[in-house]
C-alpha cells in the first residue's frame, strides 16, 4: 500500500475517479437493495448516486485535460487511511438504519480525502476543482436532509417504519420467540419432574441445564435448516438459529437457576415464581409484536405452560 502523501497530482485525480465510482455503485446497490422494501429510501439513494456521477464526470474531464485518455487503476485498496468498508452483498438484507449510517460515513471520508488532496496539489485547476468537490461533500449531507424531505414524505416514512417493523418481526421476533416458548415451556416438565422425584436442588439444576442447553442446539439448527430466507425474507438463517438456539437455552436456564439454591423448598418456590414472570413475557411479547389480543394470548401461554407443568408434577411425584 502507498502512503497518501506520497501520491502524485495524476494518481490523486485516478483515486479520486476510483472513489466516485466506487460510491456510486454503492449507492446504486443501496437503491436497488432497498427499492422493494423502503422505496423512498431508494429513491434518496437514486439521488445521491446521480451527484456521485456528476463528480466523477467533472474529475475525468480535467484528468483528460491535464494527463490525457489513460486512467490508471488506483482503489482505496492500494492506499493507506480509508476504511474498510463491508460489501453491500455480504448486508443483506439491508438494514435501513446501518446503511444510512454508512452512507454518512462514506460522505465524510470522501470530503476529508479532497481536503486532504487539495492541500497537497501545486495545479491550480486542479485545486479548484478538489476543492469545489470537498465543498460539496460537505454539503452532501445537507443535500441528502433534503432529498429526504422531499422524498420521504410524512407517509413514506410511516410505510418503510411498518416495513422495518415486519422484517425486524421475521428475523427476530419470531425465532426468538419461538425459542423462548420452547425453552420455558418444554423444559417445565423434566426440571420440575426431577425436583418432586429427588428432592434435591443439584439434581434438578442438573436435569435443568441439560435439558436447556440440549433444547437450544436442537432449536437452532432446527431453525437454521428451516428455510434459507430468500423467498420469505426472514434473513441469514444461521442468524436466526442462533437467536432461536439462545433464546431456548435462556428460556429453560431462568426456571432452572433458582434451583442452585440449597435449601430445596425456597429454589422450588422461587423456581414457581420465576416461571410465572417467564410466561408473563412471552405473552406480551406475543401482544406487542405478533399482535395477538392480550385474553387470548394470555390463555394460550398459561394453559399450555399449566399443561407442561403439571405433567412435570405428575409424573415426579408419582
Amino acid at each position: 500500500m502507498r502512503k497518501f502523501d506520497s501520491l502524485t497530482e495524476r494518481e490523486i485525480l485516478a483515486l479520486a475517479i476510483s472513489l466516485e465510482e466506487e460510491d456510486e455503485r454503492v449507492y446504486a446497490d443501496y437503491a436497488e437493495g432497498m427499492r422493494e422494501s423502503f422505496p423512498g429510501s431508494a429513491a434518496l439513494f437514486e439521488g445521491m448516486r446521480d451527484e456521485e456521477a456528476g463528480h466523477r464526470r467533472r474529475l475525468i474531464e480535467l484528468y483528460r485535460e491535464r494527463f490525457g485518455e489513460h486512467i490508471p487503476l488506483i482503489r482505496r485498496q492500494d492506499v493507506r487511511g480509508f476504511m474498510q468498508r463491508r460489501p453491500v452483498w455480504l448486508m443483506r438484507p439491508l438494514q435501513l438504519d446501518a446503511v444510512r449510517k454508512q452512507a454518512s460515513a462514506m460522505e465524510a471520508e470522501v470530503r476529508q480525502f479532497y481536503e486532504r488532496a487539495a492541500q497537497r496539489t501545486q495545479d491550480a485547476g486542479i485545486r479548484q476543482l478538489l476543492d469545489d468537490l470537498a465543498a460539496e461533500e460537505r454539503h452532501h449531507e445537507y443535500r441528502a436532509e433534503s432529498l429526504e424531505r422531499e422524498v420521504l414524505q410524512p407517509e413514506v416514512k410511516e410505510e418503510e417504519e411498518h416495513a422495518r417493523r415486519r422484517l425486524f418481526v421475521l428475523q427476530v421476533v419470531q425465532p426468538g420467540l419461538a425459542g423462548l416458548m420452547d425453552g420455558s415451556v418444554s423444559t417445565l416438565a423434566p426440571v420440575f419432574a426431577a425436583a418432586l422425584a429427588t428432592r434435591s436442588s443439584h439434581d434438578a439444576f442438573v436435569v435443568g441445564l441439560a435439558a436447556s442447553v440440549g433444547a437450544g442446539i436442537s432449536m437452532g439448527f432446527a431453525e437454521a435448516l428451516s428455510d434459507d430466507g430468500s423467498l420469505t425474507g426472514r434473513g441469514h438463517p444461521w442468524v436466526r438459529g442462533f437467536i432461536c438456539g439462545l433464546m431456548t437455552t435462556l428460556g429453560g436456564i431462568g426456571h432452572t437457576l433458582p434451583f442452585l439454591i440449597p435449601n430445596f423448598h425456597a429454589a422450588l418456590v422461587a423456581a414457581i415464581l420465576v416461571v410465572l414472570v417467564e410466561l408473563g413475557v412471552i405473552t406480551w411479547i406475543r401482544q406487542h409484536y405478533m399482535e395477538t389480543p392480550p385474553l387470548s394470548a394470555a390463555i394460550q401461554v398459561c394453559l399450555g405452560g399449566a399443561l407442561v407443568f403439571l405433567t412435570g408434577v405428575l409424573i415426579g411425584s408419582s
